[in-house]
């Protein structure tokens, strides 16, 4: 494990593979960690691919450098601590791939600043820019019925939850959303260690209140939110992975976020596979990377 001072941060982040290799930055979502790419990183440092692991901002050892920053969760945030990851660490291009939270600063960082994307891998929704301005329209009852964890930490009920039952409330999260993934009670405590972090329940808090307007954002991100909230396109090559089981964001017959991309472009859907794609299926975020690296 390295550590880097990036932005408001000292990053904590696994390097693998050739130092002067092809760059990889992979990106856990909520609720994992960085062993979600535990099979994935070590198929990759034998192709030359450098892999750059971080843990984001409130898992693990990742610290905020300043007890004034704000606590946000903010899709802005998640992307400017990446761009700030990679400035850090001198990587002016990478491949950048992630799902869920990770997905969406992967995504962040290839809509605002394309230069610094080589290429990019998005999990589950594909384009994972939210659109608060219209984020209270209803969705289909049965997709509300998913969200019950979001509308939940909307409340200090919920708050309290995560804060009191958080080893409980993620685990049943994990089962939800993967219901074909068999993992063992060692490798969700390997992960759910991550959750420890003082600054965890602040930041997941945040993150699903402003994504429904109902919090502000970091005064210092605002800019970027107004910029994120024209839905840029995405021009750099992508492809999306979706699991076929996914128990939170299952894959729709029709790709409704192909127009969003303007480069080139493939879905992939991957059977007998829920939202923790690149844990459930490393052999098919392996190939998605190299595809996208040339490094097969």
């Amino acid at each position: 494990m390295k550590r880097i001072v990036a932005g408001d941060l000292e990053v904590a982040y696994l390097d693998q593979g050739p130092r002067d290799g092809f760059p990889a930055v992979l990106l856990h979502g909520f609720p994992y960690d960085v062993h979600a790419y535990d099979e994935v990183v070590p198929r990759l440092a034998e192709k030359g691919i450098r892999c750059i692991v971080p843990y984001l901002r409130g898992y693990g050892p990742t610290r905020f450098l300043s007890a004034d920053t704000p606590r946000s969760g903010q899709q802005a945030a998640l992307g400017n601590d990446l761009r700030a990851l990679l400035d850090a660490l001198d990587i002016p291009r990478a491949i950048l791939a992630g799902y869920d939270w990770g997905g969406r600063a992967a995504c962040v960082v290839a809509a605002l600043w394309p230069e610094r994307a080589r290429g990019l891998i998005s999990c589950g929704d594909g384009y994972n820019i939210q659109d608060i301005a219209n984020a209270g329209m209803p969705a289909a009852p049965e997709q509300e019925r998913r969200f019950w964890y979001q509308y939940y930490l909307h409340s200090e009920r919920g708050r309290a939850g995560l804060e009191q039952n958080r080893r409980a409330l993620t685990h049943l999260l994990w089962e939800l959303w993967s219901p074909t993934w068999r993992f063992d009670a060692e490798t969700f405590e390997r992960s759910a260690a991550a959750f420890d972090n003082l600054d965890f329940v602040e930041v997941v808090i945040h993150s699903y209140r402003h994504r429904y307007g109902l919090v502000p954002s970091d005064p210092a991100l605002q800019s970027l939110e107004a910029q994120l909230a024209d839905q840029p396109a995405i021009t750099v090559p992508a492809i999306v992975l979706e699991g076929a089981d996914d128990g939170v964001d299952p894959p729709a017959e029709l790709d409704r976020h192909a127009s969003h991309f303007t480069g080139s472009y493939e879905r992939r859907i991957i059977p007998g596979t829920g939202h923790n794609l690149p844990q459930e299926a490393p052999d098919a975020f392996v190939r998605a990377i190299c595809d996208l690296s040339g490094k097969r």
